[in-house]
């Protein structure tokens, strides 16, 4: 029997599951515990398909509206926010439901409705369709939200008033790509305001720190997360900014083209936000499986955040 390659496994760190994240998860999890099976959750409560299975199993159930959401039956909004127009109607309606969007995504909301209070114009950067811009956009009128996704839509918007504009962004994107963008609005729009605080999350901007600190180092970038996860997206878009000559994101380990790693001597390792620890550690059995494996962790931040649950669930039935 032949010897195993020898192979090093840079595990980037922060990784996997952040603040929001696990919040929302928790909501869920103690709205089943709180009100019984079934609790339905409008959108996947988070971009991870392993999580979201794990819910349903214990009674949770994802629909696409609130008409999906029978009479009687409590309904929770996912991490990535949602539309004014959707709890006024929960409300409308009487229905029961717990809000768990990211505190750090309704900052952003606060802070638009604030700018717009003000009689400006918002500008945001950020992805068509995503649920967090279509979300954020929901909080105010329509038009009152212009959305660019690259620096090329900045030179094509059309705005009310040059001089009353704000700009606003979506907490998952890249940094450097985003700082592109917002030198072009500044470039365009020179008295635009920008956010007091940066609107890109921590945890999204100290995963993209990690990617990069381990990106030369490494014959390949890994990224545990969804398809449909901004945040994972965008972790392997860093990895090939920075050096990486081959970046891939995989869900499971199953996912993993070995036929790409042939000859590798260095792999590193990453996660989404909304992509639990458990994936990490079958993604590293799995190469252990073929390789010789020694582990290096490389942490370039530590995270000691925490956000409360809604106080409704944490008061008893």
């Amino acid at each position: 029997m032949s010897a195993k390659p020898p192979l090093t496994l840079y595990l980037a760190a922060p990784r996997g599951f952040c603040a929001g994240v696990d919040r929302a998860i928790k909501i869920v999890e103690l709205a089943i515990v709180k009100w019984g099976a079934p609790v339905y959750v409008r959108h996947e409560i988070v971009h991870n398909k392993y999580v979201v299975d794990g819910l349903r199993s214990l009674g949770a159930v994802f629909v696409e509206e609130l008409d999906d959401v029978p009479e009687g039956r409590p309904v929770i909004f996912s991490a990535h926010g949602v539309p004014k127009a959707v709890p006024a109607e929960a409300v409308r309606r009487d229905m029961v439901f717990v809000d768990a969007t990211c505190p750090l995504v309704s900052k952003v909301h606060i802070e638009a409705e604030r700018h717009f209070a003000a009689g400006l114009q918002m500008v945001m950067i950020g992805h068509n369709g995503h649920p967090e811009t279509i979300g954020t956009m929901g909080q105010l009128p329509a038009g009152e939200v212009l959305l660019v996704e690259t620096e090329a839509d900045v030179a094509r918007i059309e705005v009310r008033d040059e001089a009353r504009l704000a700009y606003i962004t979506q907490t998952t994107l890249s940094v450097d790509d985003t700082a592109g963008i917002v030198a072009a609005l500044l470039a365009r729009f020179p008295a635009i305001i920008g956010p007091h605080k940066e609107d890109i999350c921590y945890a999204t901007t100290n995963r993209q720190g990690s990617a990069k600190a381990i990106a030369g180092k490494i014959d390949a970038l890994l990224v545990i997360g969804a398809p449909n996860s901004s945040n994972s997206l965008r972790l392997v878009e860093v990895g090939r900014a920075a050096g990486c000559p081959y970046a891939q994101l995989v869900q499971r380990a199953v996912d993993i083209d070995w036929r790409a790693l042939d000859g590798i001597a260095s792999v590193g390792i990453t996660a989404g936000a909304s992509a639990p620890e458990v994936l990490v550690n079958e993604v590293i059995d799995a190469f252990r499986t073929r390789f010789e494996v020694t582990v290096e962790l490389v942490e370039t931040a530590r995270e000691a955040v925490e956000f409360k649950v809604p106080r409704v669930l944490r008061e008893p039935a």
